[in-house]
């Protein structure tokens, strides 16, 4: 009991520290992609920055995890859903993405190493010690709408960045206007869809570290969505004006 109080008091500090970065985030874009400056200190490619960032959300996710297995179907589930968006993000994204020669801040991928340590963490660590879930859970109301939320979000996130990789031929660098699907009505679909996976995701599992987990994840990109956006109106004369940012007919 005193051991989870104190799990649940350090969350909610985590999540509160999200909710302080946030408006600093508004002001200071990540400087990485598009943003990239090379004051930030040492850099790495950017390809192994994105694979080793991500996939140490996996190795933090299943070592707390399978520390104490819980053999839940409802568990198992989730926890496989976790580890496919993360294998897709750490060893199929970044060699799809035309990125050669590009590079990230050392410091950009450290951040996200301690980021992903701590949300991965938390999410195997009550999935597998906390978390209990009935038998029919799958007929819940929020584990039907997360499912389905979760689902879209990835096929949106996946549809968005397949248009954003397409737009270079072999051996182009420079950035282009996205048009089609979401494109139409946003500049960043591919951060609206993560962050509906996450929302879906934080339904399913129905715990606190799924709170913190979206917290942090729209505490990091609808920063970078506005940024991106503010980029495509300075960068490009003709840009659509009617578009928004990251939510559609909203911002």
């Amino acid at each position: 009991m005193i051991l989870q109080f104190t799990l649940t008091c350090f969350i909610y500090i985590w999540i509160a520290i999200a909710v302080v970065l946030f408006p600093l985030q508004i002001f200071v874009s990540a400087p990485y992609g598009r943003h990239t400056k090379t004051t930030w200190g040492p850099m790495l490619p950017n390809r192994l920055g994105w694979i080793l960032m991500e996939a140490w959300a996996i190795i933090a996710f299943w070592y707390f995890y399978g520390t104490s297995f819980n053999t839940n179907v409802y568990s198992l589930f989730f926890a496989v859903l976790y580890t496919l968006h993360y294998s897709y993000r750490s060893f199929i994204f970044p060699w799809k993405t035309k990125t050669k020669g590009k590079q990230m801040p050392v410091f950009i991928a450290s951040s996200a190493l301690i980021f992903n340590s701590i949300n991965a963490g938390l999410l195997g660590y009550y999935l597998a010690k906390i978390s209990n879930y009935p038998v029919a859970y799958f007929i819940h109301w929020n584990f039907i709408v997360g499912f389905i939320l979760f689902f879209a979000g990835f096929i949106i996130n996946y549809k968005s960045d397949d248009i954003l990789i397409n737009l270079r031929k072999p051996g182009e660098t420079d950035y282009k206007i996205p048009n089609g699907f979401l494109f139409k009505y946003i500049s960043c679909p591919n951060h609206f869809g993560e962050m509906i996976e996450w929302c879906g995701y934080m339904l399913m599992v129905w715990n606190l570290a799924g709170v913190a987990f979206f917290v942090w994840t729209v505490s990091n990109l609808l920063p970078r969505a506005l940024h991106h956006h503010k980029w495509y109106l300075q960068h490009f004369k003709d840009y659509p004006k009617e578009r928004k940012a990251v939510v559609p007919f909203v911002a």
